[in-house]
């Protein structure tokens, strides 16, 4: 199965889950038949969805990309949560009920609420699969070593790999690529023991620079944070399949 679909599929069925247990529970107690609760909790939870898949990764890795994880959790929480809201209150609306200016700003603090604890699991299980290895203080340190080979505006940024073009590599990075002249050999030199793996002759990427995968006739690519795709070659197949990459 593709690398995109597992994820996707397993998101699925927990939006799925919730709003049967929602219908279930009769939560909000909006009246109507099982069947049309169903619908709306099903609605409901795919805006939710579609908003996350266009929050977190606005979010976490490009307009806060060096912010606080709580400030990112809130910020990503507080824009899932407004489309949502307009969702539940469209149904409420059309079920005969009726909000208040203060009823819907009540509203939108319990579907923020929501909104925060989900975010808050998912970065907590995201980060508990991309869990660094032991040393992680020595990886910080030799990638921040690394990485004032950049102009100052890189300096803080997070590496998420590197790509040779030429006598040059290109360094990916949280704020952006910048081009250097090394080799890519040396560049893992320097860099053995921080959290990365040699994924293809001209690629070297972090483990936590990988946000999912992708197969086309039947090759593999890291996607990165940035959207580009490192390519996986046969030779380095196995060592990405052990970094549970694949």
């Amino acid at each position: 199965m593709p690398g995109r679909l597992t994820p996707f599929l397993r998101t699925a069925a927990i939006f799925i889950g919730l709003a049967f247990a929602f219908t279930w529970f009769g939560v909000y107690d909006t009246g109507g038949s099982f069947a049309l609760r169903l619908l709306m909790w099903l609605i409901t939870m795919a805006v939710g969805g579609a908003a996350a898949i266009w929050a977190i990764p606005a979010v976490f890795e490009r307009h806060l990309a060096d912010q606080p994880a709580p400030r990112r959790i809130a910020a990503a929480a507080a824009l899932i949560a407004l489309p949502v809201t307009v969702s539940l209150v469209i149904f409420f609306l059309a079920l005969g009920g009726h909000f208040s200016p203060t009823g819907l700003a009540i509203q939108y603090l319990y579907v923020y609420a929501v909104c925060l604890v989900m975010v808050t699991g998912g970065v907590v299980v995201a980060q508990a699969r991309r869990a660094p290895p032991l040393g992680a203080a020595e990886a910080s340190d030799a990638r921040a070593t690394f990485l004032e080979r950049l102009p100052v505006k890189y300096r803080a940024a997070a590496l998420w790999a590197i790509s040779s073009e030429d006598h040059y590599l290109r360094i990916h990075t949280s704020k952006g690529e910048e081009l250097i002249l090394m080799r890519l050999a040396d560049a893992m030199r320097e860099l053995a023991g921080a959290g990365g793996l040699q994924a293809h002759r001209s690629w070297w990427v972090a483990l936590d620079g990988v946000a999912d995968t992708r197969r086309e006739g039947g090759k593999l690519f890291l996607v990165l944070k940035s959207g580009k795709e490192a390519p996986v070659s046969r030779t380095f197949l196995s060592a990405v399949k052990d970094a549970n990459l694949a």
